[in-house]
């Protein structure tokens, strides 16, 4: 069966060669634009950072396409915190695991001992990360204390020719950005 996303070819081909180049993506999610790279690229987590002007201490959001590409940070925890994860992928909501292990690096993790994971039913996000072969990082297309871009032309606005690629497509559904869970607590963040 065919992967069911809207983008060509060649959009993923672009995305991809753009991602592995280090460069910095605008894509829909769920809800609002995200803005995505390597999240093993510091120099293209620092530059989403200094777009958004959002300090490294925040940290910043994992998307993936599948539980197999975070599979490495479910394994160090127990199987109830595996299952509890996972109940919620694919999904539109956003897990905090320990990074028991320390295997995302602090550019992305910020100042937390945990990493927030979202697993993505929405089909630009998971065909990204699938021709990625990797979770991305995402975050909300927006400067800080700007709305979230929830159109192209927002995206354009904020960022103009500072990306190095827009790929194409519809929001999601959802009218609010993922739910956070900390899945050691069980409390809601968002």
């Amino acid at each position: 069966m065919p992967d069911s996303h809207p983008l060509s070819d060649w959009q993923l081909h672009c995305a991809r060669r753009t991602i592995f180049s280090g460069g910095v993506i605008a894509y829909p999610t769920e809800a609002v634009w995200g803005l995505g790279c390597d999240p093993w690229d510091q120099e293209a987590v620092e530059r989403i950072l200094e777009l958004k002007q959002r300090p490294v201490e925040k940290g910043v959001i994992l998307v993936a396409s599948s539980v197999d590409q975070i599979r490495f940070l479910l394994e160090p925890l127990s199987q109830a915190l595996q299952d509890e994860a996972e109940r919620y992928w694919p999904g539109p909501v956003t897990c905090l695991l320990p990074d028991v292990e320390r295997q995302i690096p602090e550019w992305v993790r910020g100042k937390h001992t945990s990493i927030a994971v979202r697993v993505s039913e929405h089909p630009v996000v998971g065909a990204l990360c699938k021709a990625a072969g990797m979770p991305l990082v995402s975050t909300s297309c927006n400067p800080a204390g700007r709305q979230p871009a929830r159109h192209i032309w927002q995206v354009r606005r904020y960022f103009g020719d500072q990306l190095d690629w827009i790929v194409p497509g519809a929001l999601g559904g959802n009218r609010k950005p993922s739910r956070i869970i900390d899945i050691v607590s069980g409390q809601q963040l968002r």
